[in-house]
């Protein structure tokens, strides 16, 4: 990490951390009998929301270093999540990400943070907006979207949901 984080990474990162401990705490409770379960035809499996919320973090260094992602590169390997069967695998891969999300937010520089990033699909710009509305709207807004979602399939379940903002009526305040 640089000596100096820059001012937003000074105030990004222990929001950052925050976030991503209490994903953490969510993750860890899923339940690995449970991976194919889903609320309806409508939605994605438990294993899929939880892959998801593991590889948002990894989109950090993208959104804070290069002009832009691009989905399905020259019209072919489109991105897709990868869903894991296992949960060892699946914390594994989340803290790998945090890791990386982490140093791309401590290094990054106040003066990016208002260039453009883009969202392509085979080489179409489907949306652009500033390096720092890109971060926060899909690595930690998008976090926090789905985990809500695993929350409420936690709820479905019987799964105890840990204290997110507050107390939860699973836990008992301590």
């Amino acid at each position: 990490m640089p000596d100096q984080p820059g001012t937003y990474a000074r105030f990004a990162l222990p929001e950052f951390e925050r976030e991503m401990a209490t994903t953490r705490r969510l993750l860890e409770r899923i339940p690995e009998d449970k991976l194919d379960w889903t609320m309806d035809e409508r939605s994605h499996t438990l294993a899929w929301n939880g892959s998801h919320i593991a590889e948002i973090p990894g989109w950090a260094p993208n959104i804070l270093t290069e002009p832009f992602f691009d989905m399905n590169p020259g019209g072919q390997n489109a991105y897709s999540t990868e869903v894991f069967k296992n949960l060892n695998n699946l914390l594994a891969r989340f803290d790998e990400h945090v890791q990386a999300a982490t140093k791309a937010i401590a290094n990054l520089k106040d003066e990016s943070l208002s260039e453009t990033w883009q969202f392509r699909d085979n080489g179409q710009v489907l949306f652009e907006m500033p390096r720092v509305a890109a971060y926060r709207t899909w690595v930690v807004s998008h976090t926090i979207h789905h985990r809500a979602i695993l929350s409420v399939y936690f709820r479905q379940l019987g799964v105890p949901v840990p204290a997110i903002y507050g107390p939860s009526s699973d836990e008992a305040p301590g």
